[in-house]
């Protein structure tokens, strides 16, 4: 019961009782001895309705006391409310590192289990009208999805976050920064980012540039920069010496260093082609394969017939099958057993 009705219910309560016992029973007045102490003398309906007076001052400060105490338990669940929208907020943002401290029971165990759960917002999934902070986090997930640039900053993210990688690399797309931007500022961009920024950078740099940025090559932007030896246009001149270092710097398998010879093939000297992965191979075995393939390649039949006999009788197999075939005077092309 709200106080208000409360206190107009008792108040026409006391005003009918008093009455009535004015009205109807006495108007004598008395006094009372109050633990020897003598109180004025008062009529008799005012004595009644006294300990009405004193019920209704108790009952009041007992339902006030107990609203307090529903109030501070409700301001609790509000707090925890609020603290878990944060919580969802924060998992949508896929921030790291989450903990949030609730003071109700129910929910810690929800907010831990959000705390320690990945979340987010599917496709098809846009806001929620009442809350203007998750509508707020909603928009920027949509819009960075959408290929467009929304403003993180206030959510202090890492550098690492991947809504802030896609929301860089959207910036990156839209021409709003540089590769020359990414690859100088390291603290502020993700390595993921700044190696598909050398990509592109690759493809028009120096190669002094190149060297110096070299810790983000991959094997992608090391094709490129091998597609631009003696090229027509964007050409660059690499010494071996310079282009073994690249290939140390990966992690390549045999493949990948066949991968190589084949993007060199169409424009590096036959010399230095030759030279580069005698080099390589020397150094490590896995770029052997790729050094027989650039001889089969280049026609240098005798020192590639010269490695398979000096190697294992298992090693190498489809390029001493390839050799046995040039043996029969049978002409296949080398890319057909790479």
């Amino acid at each position: 019961m709200h106080i208000k009705k409360y206190t107009v219910a008792a108040f026409i309560l006391i005003v009918l009782v008093g009455w009535y016992v004015y009205a109807f029973i006495t108007q004598e007045s008395m006094s009372i001895d109050f633990f020897g102490i003598t109180l004025p003398s008062l009529s008799v309906a005012m004595w009644v309705v006294v300990p009405l007076v004193i019920l209704y001052i108790a009952s009041v400060m007992h339902m006030s006391f107990y609203s307090l105490l529903g109030s501070l338990k409700l301001r609790k669940y509000e707090k925890d409310y609020e603290k878990i929208i944060e919580a969802v907020m924060d998992a949508f943002l896929s921030k790291e590192n989450r903990s949030h401290l609730f003071k109700t029971d129910k929910y810690k165990l929800l907010g831990s289990l959000i705390d320690n759960a990945v979340i987010f917002p599917t496709q098809e999934f846009n806001v929620i009208s009442d809350n203007r902070k998750l509508n707020e986090v909603l928009s920027a997930i949509n819009n960075i999805r959408n290929g467009a640039v929304a403003d993180l900053k206030k959510y202090s993210l890492s550098p690492s976050n991947a809504l802030v990688i896609q929301n860089e690399r959207n910036r990156y797309k839209k021409g709003d920064i540089s590769a020359d931007d990414i690859l100088n500022a390291k603290d502020r961009y993700d390595v993921s980012l700044r190696k598909e920024a050398y990509v592109d950078f690759v493809k028009n740099a120096k190669l002094e540039a190149i060297e110096k940025y070299k810790s983000y090559m991959t094997k992608e932007s090391l094709l490129i920069i091998l597609s631009r030896i003696n090229a027509d246009a964007n050409t660059i001149v690499i010494p071996n010496d310079s282009l073994i270092q690249f290939f140390k710097d990966l992690e390549l398998d045999s493949n990948n260093y066949i991968q190589a010879s084949k993007q060199l093939s169409h424009a590096m000297l036959p010399e230095q082609r030759i030279k580069l992965f005698e080099t390589l191979s020397n150094e490590s075995d896995i770029a052997m394969e790729a050094y027989l393939f650039t001889l089969f390649d280049l026609e240098m039949l005798t020192p590639a017939k010269d490695i398979l006999d000096l190697s294992q009788p298992n090693e190498y197999m489809r390029f001493r099958a390839y050799a046995s075939l040039k043996e029969c005077g049978k002409n296949f092309n080398i890319n057909l057993f790479v």
